[in-house]
């Protein structure tokens, strides 16, 4: 699992059928060796700009789906309180 913030919408007009109604948006990690890393995650919890998050990758992020076919490698799946520290 990786922390970041989510740092804009991500908007995509023309995208792979299995991908419709996915709210996309893009990430940066915080904390960790990759910190400042930007990449573009789903967000099925309701999460928006600024928000620290926890977001699975890989097989787990489709699991969260429930497709293990859809072409997704990373999902939000929780939202990090504020007054959590990542130095």
């Amino acid at each position: 699992m990786i922390a970041a913030r989510l740092i804009d919408n991500i908007w995509a007009t023309r995208k792979a059928d299995s991908l419709n109604g996915l709210k996309f948006m893009l990430a940066e990690e915080i904390g960790g060796t990759d910190s400042g890393r930007r990449f573009i995650v789903v967000d099925n919890i309701g999460a928006g700009i600024g928000d620290r998050v926890i977001v699975s990758t890989g097989s787990s992020a489709r699991r969260m789906l429930g497709n293990e076919d859809i072409p997704v490698d990373a999902v939000v799946i929780g939202m990090i309180d504020e007054d959590c520290n990542f130095g």
